[in-house]
């Protein structure tokens, strides 16, 4: 009995032992086993680190500020600040035509194609007194509507489409100018620029009006590098809130019209001038840049035979009619 208890304890000693040997061998794979893991998560780190940088670096818009290189946010910031210094520089910024009912805008707004303002604002009062409704002008002799738009240039082409829109108009909306973008555009003359200044303007529709003064200046902010005026409008609409689309409208072509001149801007007397990455491109000293200043800000009359109060009580001055010396 005594011999078979030592056997036993032999045994179990013997079966401890090597359970011990095999945790000692054990213990060094383990621990190369996290050497392993350790060296891959630390490999993964740079990797990891370089795909964050990628991403930062995706999110730089290429609008390229004054360093060169801006952020969205910076460029968001930007833009919204030369907004705001605009809408104080242009408190009464307002459509320059001449207008009492949507119809009356859209066919302005059609003349105005290839003209100014002023000129579109001098022939339409003969036009809408003796044309006053969309029936009325759409049942016109051509000939008649073509000797009234020869000073806006273009006379014959415009005639076709504000006789054709304004049949167009009776025909398919009673009379009536359509508040739909998809409906507007469908009209003779008219594409996505006349129907936002319709939209924004007559309906309180927000709309971006991409004409040559906005093109001309948010490249020149840096606002976008699109020359296509729909991709201009998508760039610079997605910097904005909706609400502020018309009224930013007004003030980049306000400026666009009195101080940042295509061929002489008047970089000296232009309050964004420094958040500008176009600065110097034009007239820098004060002196001689207020000589090339525009309209009411350079002591001229404006472009409307009747302005809105608030751009009379602001120094503006009526353009002259027709023909007036």
């Amino acid at each position: 009995m005594g011999e078979q208890v030592s056997e036993e304890s032999n045994k179990t000693g013997k079966s401890a032992k090597k359970v011990v040997d095999a945790a000692k061998k054990a213990a060094p794979v383990k621990k190369v086993a996290k050497k392993a893991a350790e060296k891959t998560a630390s490999a993964k780190k740079p990797a990891e680190k370089a795909a964050a940088e990628k991403s930062a670096a995706e999110k730089v818009t290429s609008a390229g500020g004054p360093a060169g290189g801006e952020s969205r946010t910076a460029l968001v910031r930007r833009a919204r600040r030369i907004n705001r210094e605009l809408a104080e520089v242009y408190p009464y910024a307002h459509p320059e035509l001449d207008f009492e009912s949507p119809f009356q805008l859209l066919v302005a707004t059609v003349l105005s194609a290839q003209t100014t303002d002023l000129r579109v604002n001098q022939t339409t009062p003969a036009l809408f007194a003796k044309y006053p409704t969309p029936e009325d002008l759409a049942a016109a002799n051509p000939e008649e509507v073509e000797e009234i738009l020869r000073p806006c240039g273009f006379f014959r082409a415009k005639t076709r489409s504000v006789i054709g829109l304004s049949k167009a108009l009776a025909e398919d909306f009673g009379g009536e100018v359509p508040g739909r973008l998809e409906d507007l555009v469908k009209l003779p003359g008219v594409g996505r620029k006349t129907a936002f200044v319709v939209l924004g303007n007559a309906f309180g529709r927000p709309g971006i009006t991409v004409d040559t003064h906005f093109q001309r200046l948010v490249r020149r902010w840096r606002w976008t590098d699109e020359s296509d005026p729909d991709k201009i409008e998508a760039a610079v609409g997605a910097l904005f809130p909706k609400a502020d689309w018309t009224d930013l409208s007004h003030h980049v072509i306000w400026h666009g019209r009195r101080i940042c001149h295509a061929r002489k801007p008047a970089c000296g007397a232009c309050p964004v001038a420094p958040l500008c990455p176009a600065y110097g491109e034009g007239e820098t000293d004060p002196e001689k840049a207020k000589k090339l200043l525009k309209y009411e800000k350079g002591g001229f009359p404006g472009q409307r035979l009747k302005p809105p109060q608030a751009y009379l009580d602001a120094g503006g001055r009526p353009a002259p009619p027709l023909g007036a010396v």
